[in-house]
């Protein structure tokens, strides 16, 4: 007879195995409900993959988000594109990358044809009047559980938190660029790494000294580094001769069809150019894109390319995916395909802007994952990497204050006291608010309880 082992504690058993179809399907799931800009995307996969999942563990998820926040172009992206390659190699990258831009594309082409060719519907604009205020108190629980997971105890570990209020001053009082301000605090974790070793080592993912099984992730803390994710010379040479030829044989066939002064040509080049400038996620690129693309290349008016920003920010994937937009009224308003093709040259267009600006990306995880995953553990490469955290803090602070700025005053007086308040809109900021933190809403039930809400005040012609 087999002896009964001794009663013990429960513990709850390790994460299974997770396969390419369940990740293939959480991807493309994603992709359709990452509203929230950059911030409110990477609170969605902390709570999917990290709590919920347990798929990755914090460290390794806050040590990606570290690496990917120092790249030019969408770091949500960049985070989506190395969990899904940590997982499943390659392929999982590519797919987990990919579906998180493609429903956004597909969406922002309807809504630019419908934009182009019937103007502005009041349905349309009663939906997004209600889903502004849910993406501003998405931001705001994002900046919450980012910067109590990432600064930690500001008693315990004040530097990171000294680091988060430099930054939110350095972007809100003197405008400085986010590429000065990510530089700046690299330098200052370069720095401390050598004076002060232990002062950004108490940030988030140590608040306990003893990990439960119950926390114990599918990709932990200590799960050794897969084979696929090895550092290869072979390897890397492999992706870069790859990426080189996914760019340049595009480009050489607008340039044999349309020419070097072809609009669908430009388009590329140009987004081939912005991809390089996207640090700090959209809004760092969009003054530099506004400016060509309005004044140099007239594709689109000022007036458009501000309605194209509203959809951007109120349609799921990132932001930067307003230039999807800016690409399809160039190509509508070139006519790319003639008079007679309206609609499937702007697509084209669209299509071409997305390809250029997203293929970087890819890029850049696939050929540096290897090199970041060998550098865990190691404080001279990953002090910089949390300053760089702390920094991105207080920008996620400063454009949660901006999206409320934006909703408060849709009329975007000179200050913030110029005119009344939208009283309403404060009320929708916070109910969601609310939603989010006291009832444990999803985002997703947010997100339609916001749109309907907006839909019915602006048909009672309340808003």
């Amino acid at each position: 007879m087999t002896r009964r082992a001794p009663d013990s504690p429960s513990v709850p058993d390790a994460p299974r195995a997770i396969s390419f179809g369940e990740a293939f399907r959480f991807w493309l799931q994603l992709g359709f409900i990452s509203f929230g800009g950059p911030a409110g995307q990477i609170a969605i996969m902390h709570r999917e993959l990290v709590e919920r999942r347990r798929w990755v563990s914090e460290k390794r998820f806050l040590h990606a988000l570290n690496f990917c926040m120092v790249l030019p172009g969408p770091e949500a992206q960049q985070l989506a594109t190395y969990l899904g390659w940590l997982m499943h190699r390659t392929r999982g990258g590519v797919v987990a990358g990919a579906l998180f831009v493609l429903p956004s594309l597909v969406l922002l082409i309807a809504l630019s044809w419908i934009y182009m060719a019937f103007g502005q519907q009041p349905l349309v604009a009663g939906i997004f009047y209600g889903i502004k205020p849910a993406v501003a108190a998405i931001v705001l629980h994002a900046l919450h559980r980012i910067a109590s997971k990432s600064l930690g105890n500001p008693l315990l570990a004040p530097v990171p938190w000294v680091i988060a209020a430099m930054s939110f001053v350095a972007i809100w009082a003197l405008k400085l660029p986010f590429p000065l301000v990510v530089l700046s605090a690299m330098l200052v974790g370069v720095v401390l790494a050598r004076l002060a070793p232990g002062a950004l080592a108490g940030g988030g993912g140590h608040a306990t000294a003893v990990k439960s099984a119950r926390e114990t992730a599918l990709i932990d803390d200590d799960t050794p580094t897969p084979a696929h994710a090895l550092f290869s010379r072979s390897r890397l040479l492999k992706v870069l001769a790859v990426g080189a030829a996914l760019w340049l044989l595009p480009m050489a066939a607008l340039l044999a069809s349309y020419g070097w002064n072809g609009t669908l040509t430009q388009i590329g080049w140009f987004f081939t150019k912005a991809a390089m400038l996207t640090f700090g996620g959209a809004y760092a690129v969009l003054p530099y894109v506004t400016q060509a693309a309005v004044e140099h290349y007239q594709w689109l008016s000022t007036a458009q390319m501000m309605d194209g920003l509203a959809l951007g920010e109120t349609t799921p994937g990132p932001l930067i995916m307003v230039v999807a937009f800016v690409g399809f009224v160039g190509g509508w308003a070139k006519q790319v395909l003639g008079p007679d093709a309206l609609f499937l040259g702007a697509a084209l267009a669209a299509c071409v802007a997305t390809w250029f600006t997203f293929l970087p990306s890819f890029i850049f995880i696939l050929a540096g994952g290897p090199w970041v995953e060998s550098t865990r553990g190691n404080l001279k490469l990953t002090a910089p990497l949390a300053a760089v955290t702390a920094a991105v803090v207080g920008v996620i602070a400063n454009l949660a204050l901006f999206f409320i700025a934006v909703v408060a005053w849709p009329a975007g007086g000179k200050g913030l006291f110029d005119a009344q308040p939208d009283w309403i809109a404060l009320a929708l900021v916070l109910a969601a608010a609310l939603a989010l933190w006291r009832l444990k809403w999803g985002v997703i039930p947010v997100i339609a309880a916001s749109a309907g809400i907006g839909l019915s005040l602006r048909l009672l012609g309340l808003a």
